[in-house]
């Protein structure tokens, strides 16, 4: 470990102990709470150490492990055996029953990968776009629009883009923290602006008398932060610059040829020669039955076939719908219907089908611990009653009415952060925002929930153990903690315009002027602010252009 790591550990670990002593002294929790700790700062110190100790020790598992472990400590007000049984129970089985649901889908997911890179469809296709996508600034934006067109799940999105587009920008020498940040930047927001998707089914899980699409649907032009991501990853690919540490690894990219690859070794291999006679449809088939099989899936299980209140309303079955039991029964219609097209097409055999099962598996089990680690952190940081004391702090801030929005903005991006979760985030706010705006009638109360969705994808693309950013980094088989810090300042940027935008918003709806004059303006200030980073970032190159020459 170098001694710069060694130092910030030192200074972690004293800043914990004294976060500790404080805490054992000043306990403000109610008389009535299982834990003295409840509803106080503690309840964010858990993932506050896990983030802090992943960007130290470049080391996910253990750093997430960790967080969990003082989660349980805090809520077991340090008696050893209950905090045991806190971290099992309450964590990581918890964890485990939870998202069983999603680590089904990503196992058949990974499996249909397998299958689509034995079959060689996967290969067709990337000589497809090698012989058209002529560019680098071609092969992003081709990631790009491949974003956009899966916009049902984030999941999804992140390992069918990335296992897609991995070999076209692997031959234009695009950086995988590259296409991490391009894959990450579509996933999340392009589900949060899109009412067909898991997201927009979970916001309306959320909103009072069944309302929850109408108000998703009226607060997508507020939703800045997901609309200027996207504005973001078109401007500076088209703009041709970068900057922060992406500007690095793209160099080393570009020049070296290193693309930063988790294991090179092992990558090729998960890319087979493929079968002879492989075809490009034999990518694009299997894919457009996974859309497809998984749109009508969660249909089904908000009722659109079925008879009761939902059935043969669209809109209304994908607001009563559960993406944990959709996707799964889609994905898995989807495995049957590719394994029996492959094999119709004497691309695989029925044994190679069946090997390929396993093999998905395992290319998931390093995000599938991940996430259970995540979701057992974000769990025991519930018990600890964040959502209550983000809540006492948002009652507070009620007399700023006009600047709500810009700070529910900032409290969701922090408590997304914190806890690596943007639906469990936006799951506590949007009762809170709904409440304190006395409903979700009035244009300002849609800016509050807008706010709140940005900030929590804000969040979420931030943080190094949300599912979505930990599901871009396998999707583009990048490091992960090296996705998570290339992609911070690009973050950082669009998150600052936002929170700008929310303000603006928040006062020009006071005189009448409502989305259609606060969304071009956000627009106008994220290009603005492209165009001044370039400008700052060109005169630094020059500048030591020019201290090279010297010496």
């Amino acid at each position: 470990m170098k001694k710069r790591q060694i130092i910030n550990l030192v200074v972690l670990a004293l800043a914990v102990i004294a976060i500790v002593v404080l805490a054992i002294t000043l306990r403000t929790a109610p008389a009535d709470a299982e834990t003295p700790y409840f509803a106080t700062f503690m309840s964010l110190v858990p993932p506050i150490i896990a983030i802090g100790l992943a960007l130290i020790t470049k080391e996910v598992y253990s750093s997430l492990f960790v967080g969990v472990l003082a989660g349980g400590l805090f809520y077991a007000d340090f008696s050893p055996v209950k905090a045991l049984d806190t971290v099992v129970n309450a964590g990581l089985i918890d964890a485990v029953s939870g998202t069983a649901g999603i680590f089904a889908f990503l196992v058949i997911l990974g499996a249909i990968v397998v299958l689509l890179n034995k079959a060689g469809g996967s290969q067709a296709f990337g000589k497809w776009a090698q012989t058209h996508v002529k560019t680098r600034v071609g092969a992003l934006l081709a990631t790009f629009a491949l974003g956009v067109l899966i916009f049902v799940d984030d999941y999804f999105n992140c390992l069918t883009v990335g296992s897609v587009m991995r070999p076209v920008c692997d031959t234009h020498k695009v950086s995988r923290a590259k296409l991490a940040y391009i894959i990450d930047a579509t996933a999340a927001p392009i589900c949060m602006i899109a009412p067909v998707s898991s997201w927009a089914a979970a916001v309306s899980e959320h909103v009072a008398n069944g309302e929850g699409l109408k108000y998703f649907i009226l607060a997508i032009p507020y939703n800045f932060y997901s609309l200027l991501a996207i504005v973001f990853a078109i401007g500076i690919t088209l703009m041709g610059f970068d900057y922060g540490k992406m500007s690095g690894v793209e160099f080393k990219a570009l020049k070296e040829g290193d693309i930063g690859a988790v294991d090179p070794e092992e990558d090729a291999e998960s890319l087979p020669a493929g079968a002879v006679g492989a075809r490009v449809w034999d990518l694009i088939v299997p894919i457009a039955v996974l859309i497809v099989s998984c749109i009508v899936a969660l249909m089904y299980v908000g009722g659109f076939f079925t008879a009761g209140e939902y059935q043969w309303k669209l809109i209304d079955s994908f607001g009563n719908t559960d993406a944990t039991v959709g996707l799964p029964l889609g994905s898995l219609v989807s495995l049957i219907v590719t394994i029996v097209y492959l094999m119709a097409r004497r691309l695989i055999s029925f044994k190679e089908s069946m090997d390929a099962i396993p093999k998905g598996f395992t290319a998931m089990v390093p995000a599938i611990l991940i996430l259970t680690l995540a979701t057992a952190l974000k769990n025991t940081t519930g018990l600890l009653g964040s959502d209550v004391f983000v809540d006492n702090l948002l009652a507070n801030a009620g007399a700023l009415k006009l600047f709500l929005p810009a700070i529910i903005f900032l409290i969701a991006c922090g408590l997304s952060f914190a806890t690596g979760t943007s639906w469990g985030t936006f799951g506590i706010l949007i009762p809170i925002v709904s409440a304190a705006f006395g409903g979700l009638d009035s244009e300002i109360a849609v800016i509050g929930m807008s706010a709140c969705l940005a900030g929590a994808v804000c969040g979420d693309h931030c943080s190094p153990i949300s599912d979505t950013t930990i599901m871009a980094s396998a999707g583009a088989q990048c490091n992960h903690v090296e996705h998570v810090s290339t992609q911070l300042p690009y973050a950082f940027t669009v998150a600052t315009v936002s929170f700008v935008s929310y303000v603006i918003a928040g006062l020009l709806q006071s005189v009448g002027l409502y989305w259609w004059v606060s969304l071009p303006i956000a627009i106008a200030l994220m290009l603005g602010t492209l165009f001044g980073i370039k400008f700052v970032q060109a005169r630094k190159n020059l500048k030591a252009e020019m201290l090279a020459e010297q010496e």
